[in-house]
């Protein structure tokens, strides 16, 4: 199961406020904020950190041109390869709710 960035909050501030987890589930209303002003404002801090924080990822560039003696695409595989890998480190830094210079949130 994927854990959502409010889900890790709660869990941090549980176990740091120690607090009991159904508590703090319960006090959070329907508009995503918290009832109980301590946790509605960790909540509101911890956001804002996120919001804060802002990676900047590398271009992948243009693809590579084709070797003379190229008998298929394989010369691709590494570009294509960086392209994934790309992708990937863009929706888990977006799942965990960080900036990413450049893109609109």
């Amino acid at each position: 199961m994927k854990q959502t960035m409010q889900d890790e909050f709660e869990a941090d501030y549980c176990a740091h406020a120690h607090r009991l987890p159904a508590l703090v589930k319960n006090c959070r209303l329907s508009n995503g904020s918290y009832g109980d002003p301590c946790i509605a404002k960790a909540w509101h801090w911890f956001k804002r950190s996120r919001e804060m924080l802002v990676v900047d990822l590398p271009t992948v560039g243009p693809s590579p041109e084709p070797p003379d003696d190229a008998i298929d695409d394989s010369f691709l595989d590494a570009h294509h390869a960086k392209i994934r890998m790309r992708n990937g480190c863009f929706m888990a830094i977006k799942a965990a709710g960080i900036t990413i210079a450049g893109e609109s949130n």
